[in-house]
């Protein structure tokens, strides 16, 4: 695949679109996450398709890691709940072709970079070829992506970053020129974790961020738990990521968790609009 057929393929991504479509909504595009496996790889396809009637744009389906070094305790507790249950990479990307088939919301591989290279250098056609459009690597910093970015882009696979209140102007245009599909913004330092409402100086942060990232969109993440935290979230910014709320919710409501998710998700999907 040469290089400009793959840049063209990743301009029409569907994550491309999810933003296309929420701009021209007057919304934020929402973007919400789960733990692959967790509690099973059956349950996470029916929430999957839970998020999606509440008009979820971006599903991100985390990868399960014994070390998550970036998660606060909720997501601690859902990637042992998935790694006692067995999931494995490749159980990820069945659960991936199952809700590709089922679902037509963007998929991104929400993981530690270790899992990939367990994998090998055909972890990126794998992952593409389980209906993943981009690739998260949480603990891959810009400095350190080189080598392993273009093989994702190669692969067809939108990349994105994470940039947070710390970064440096260096770093976030960094960041940035590496990322496709959309640059993300962690609200705070720290793991990921509910909260109830966003930091003070999350608007000097988006600021920095949209200089760096120039036409790129953005979405803001970790630690939205609240409409009024999303409704904060999508005036500022193009896409806003919930999670740990989503799977705290799943937790909590048992076997009623696809209702649980389904009626969280959708009062922050009203959240994002605009007007």
């Amino acid at each position: 695949m040469n290089h400009r057929l793959n840049e063209s393929m990743i301009q029409s991504s569907r994550i491309a679109d999810a933003f296309r479509r929420a701009k021209a909504e007057d919304r934020a595009a929402f973007i919400a996450y789960l733990t692959a496996g967790d509690p099973t790889p059956d349950a996470t396809v029916a929430l999957a398709t839970a998020l999606e009637r509440a008009g979820a744009d971006i599903l991100e389906l985390g990868v399960p890691f014994s070390d998550p070094i970036a998660d606060g305790p909720v997501l601690q507790r859902a990637a042992e709940r998935a790694l006692a249950g067995g999931t494995t990479l490749e159980t990820v990307f069945r659960i991936a072709r199952r809700i590709r088939e089922e679902t037509r919301m963007a998929l991104i591989l929400f993981t530690y970079l270790n899992p990939l290279l367990r994998r090998g250098k055909g972890a990126a056609r794998q992952a593409k070829g389980a209906g993943f459009d981009g690739v998260l690597v949480t603990d891959l910093p810009p400095e350190e992506a080189r080598e392993f970015q273009p093989r994702l882009r190669q692969a067809g696979l939108d990349t994105i970053f994470l940039v947070s209140p710390t970064s440096t102007a260096f770093r976030m245009t960094e960041a940035a020129r590496l990322s496709s599909g959309f640059l993300y913004v962690v609200s705070r330092p720290g793991t990921t974790g509910a909260r109830q409402a966003l930091p003070r100086d999350i608007a000097r942060t988006v600021a920095r961020a949209r200089k760096a990232a120039k036409s790129l969109p953005i979405a803001i993440g970790f630690g939205i738990a609240t409409p009024k935290a999303a409704r904060s979230a999508a005036r500022q910014a193009d896409g806003v990521v919930v999670g740990s709320a989503l799977v705290q919710a799943a937790e909590l409501a048992g076997a009623d968790r696809e209702w649980a998710v389904e009626t969280f998700a959708r009062a922050l999907v009203t959240s994002c609009r605009r007007s």
